[in-house]
């Protein structure tokens, strides 16, 4: 068996769409009109289709259920960040906030309140310890992980 891709459902298909392509950056590859599938493999589908694919009544079919997330990387986080700024209408789980291990993170909604994570990517992260004078023992330390995982990301 192989996995394949995620796909959410959603209550507007258009509006969503807008947000994966204005907020995410992502493109659209394939649109089969109550389907659609973007750059990464991620996959929309309404919510009039859904409900007889599952043979369940739409009332029986729940958003915001804060049990999941996609979780995306970004090497220039803090353009990300003044970009969600400037677009405004973002609602956010959280703002930045950096984790034990030294990577950058935010979550915020998309208009069906599926949470979306955007973290800084790890050889930023990586990169960022290197640039403030962190030896790569020490950033293997900061981050716990292997060495040879620092050392991989700085090439």
């Amino acid at each position: 068996m192989k996995f394949i891709a995620p796909l959410l459902v959603v209550s507007d298909l258009e509006t969503s769409k807008a947000f994966y392509r204005n907020v995410l950056g992502l493109h659209i590859t394939a649109d089969f009109g109550a389907n659609v599938t973007f750059t990464g493999g991620l996959s929309l589908q309404t919510l009039d289709t859904w409900d007889g694919f599952i043979e369940r009544p739409q009332k029986d079919i729940s958003f915001a259920g804060n049990d999941h997330e996609l979780y995306f990387e970004e090497k220039d986080f803090d353009d990300l960040v003044e970009r969600l700024k400037n677009i405004g209408g973002i609602e956010y789980v959280h703002s930045v906030k950096e984790h034990p291990w030294g990577q950058r993170a935010l979550r915020f909604y998309d208009p069906d309140r599926h949470i979306i994570e955007v973290g800084e990517s790890m050889k930023a992260v990586c990169k960022r310890f290197s640039d403030s004078g962190m030896g790569e023992e020490a950033i293997a330390r900061r981050m716990d992980v292997p060495l040879a995982y620092v050392r991989k990301l700085l090439r």
